[in-house]
């Protein structure tokens, strides 16, 4: 009896430590994650002379992996290179990585290959890569207008735009935008985004400091390209930082009616929002408000993007303000933008992959200690948990006023409580009347009009839970003005 005791005892001990072993070999398999971080899945350069900057500049799921690259500053730094992250969330660093400065990315649909820094990826998850599109600062992958089945778009951050064969990998230079855009032999490039669209290719450089704001020197572009011209049409001269919209191959090369292209930028007063779709047939532009001045300088704005997230689903990030942004616009008019919150990260990408929303980032460069940076992982509507939406913009600021001038769309839906200051400059009194668009159709209904004298300054605060979608200002006299918003 004893003898049976003591086997089914030694078989039951047996029995726990092999379950204990298995636990343990579980624990061990298990990464950590803190709020959705973890440490493991980072990119980290040295503690030595090359030091610079580890972030993570561009995202994107493919061949069953999360694939992600690096980007050093100037191509100044080791270390980092490309990544591929296993649903297990083990990474790994893969052979043909090169350390560089890439936040480009792009499925080309017609190769089935994925397009990160200057790698190519096809369905099998095989890496080829252009050593030629290494040398280069990479911003932005574009579909071709003219072979868009062989052929994509690479943009440099130093304004060389190429042109370069899907299955061949050979590159060629078309345009050195430095010279073709005018930008001040004073000033300094930073092209940062790209898009292809309703028959054009869209460029932003995002150019800015103290001379943009004196109104010195203005180094910032949005410019478009046909395709077959000799020259690109400047749009805007001031900071554009994000271009995006529905990529064309997405829709099996069918023409959509509303398939809007978005690009935001800004100026010393606001936040600038242009649109183009095949209803209106032109570039209309808003103002938004700034979430927070921090980002006002082209390297404090790395990368604020413009990005499908799920599918049809559009979020926008400027200056600080997570933003929904429609994919379809209707009848030419642009509506259903609206806040989701306040933050002060620094987001070069975001995507969805296996059901999580994932963040990219650019946390800590050589000058804070060892450069390195992190993904967040987190569901999408994590986003409404961040900082309430506030913000502050102008349409006016310190600067001569025609008499019947309209100012330019201020976007109103979404913000809590909301004030104008209003301060008249000049000489001569002047009646300003606020105009709103509460359906976002562009037609302008009379909300109120405020008296400012000569040398006055006029606060406006609207009533607590009134909105519209946009608010509009005109001046009834030619006068010195400045029309401030604040929303908290």
């Amino acid at each position: 009896m004893k003898n049976i005791v003591l086997s089914i005892f030694i078989v039951s001990l047996l029995a726990f430590s092999q379950v204990f072993a298995q636990n343990q070999e579980t624990t061990k398999k298990i990464p950590i994650q803190v709020n959705g971080v973890f440490p493991h899945i980072s990119v980290v350069g040295p503690s030595d002379k090359n030091r610079s900057e580890s972030g993570i500049g561009a995202l994107i799921p493919w061949a069953d992996k999360l694939w992600m690259i690096g980007y050093v500053a100037h191509i100044q730094g080791s270390g980092i290179g490309l990544y591929q992250i296993s649903e297990d969330m083990s990474m790994q660093k893969h052979p043909e990585s090169i350390t560089g400065t890439f936040a480009n990315r792009m499925i080309h649909n017609p190769s089935e290959q994925a397009i990160i820094g200057p790698h190519f990826i096809d369905s099998e998850g095989e890496v080829r890569t252009s050593l030629e599109l290494s040398k280069h600062r990479l911003a932005a992958t574009m579909e071709h207008l003219i072979d868009p089945t062989n052929k994509v778009y690479f943009l440099t951050m130093e304004g060389l735009f190429f042109e370069c064969d899907v299955n061949t990998l050979e590159v060629k230079e078309l345009f050195n935008l430095y010279n073709e855009l005018e930008i001040p032999k004073t000033g300094y490039v930073h092209f940062k985004d790209g898009h292809t669209g309703n028959g054009r290719v869209v460029v932003a450089n995002n150019s800015y400091d103290e001379r943009d704001f004196l109104e010195e020197s203005f180094a910032g572009r949005l410019a478009e390209w046909d395709g077959k011209s000799e020259k690109w049409t400047i749009l805007e001269r001031t900071a554009f930082i994000g271009v995006g919209g529905k990529n064309s191959s997405n829709f099996a090369g069918k023409s959509i009616y509303g398939n809007p292209i978005f690009a935001i930028g800004w100026d010393k007063k606001s936040v600038i929002l242009k649109a183009y779709n095949d209803r209106s047939k032109e570039w209309k532009r808003y103002r938004m408000p700034k979430g927070s001045h921090s980002f006002d300088h082209a390297w404090n704005t790395e990368w604020m993007r413009i990005r499908e997230v799920q599918t049809e689903r559009f979020i926008m990030d400027a200056h600080g303000i997570f933003y929904e942004l429609p994919m379809m616009t209707y009848g030419g008019f642009v509506w259903g933008i609206k806040p989701i919150s306040y933050h002060l990260r620094i987001v070069p990408d975001f995507v969805f992959w296996r059901g999580m929303f994932v963040m990219a980032g650019d946390q800590t460069d050589h000058g804070v200690g060892q450069p390195q940076s992190g993904l967040l992982f987190q569901n999408i509507d994590d986003l409404w948990n961040y900082g309430k939406p506030s913000g502050i913009g102008a349409v006016w600021q310190n600067e001569e006023v025609d008499a019947g001038t309209v100012s330019d769309p201020y976007l109103m839906n979404g913000f809590d409580k909301k004030m104008i200051h209003f301060k008249n400059e000049g000489t001569v009194p002047v009646s300003i009347t606020i105009e709103v668009d509460f359906l976002g159709n562009e037609e302008w209904s009379e909300y109120k009009m405020i008296q400012v004298k000569p040398g006055e300054y006029v606060p406006y605060i609207f009533p607590v839970g009134y909105s519209a979608h946009w608010v509009r200002l005109k001046s009834d006299a030619s006068t010195k003005l400045t029309a401030q918003f604040v929303y908290n």
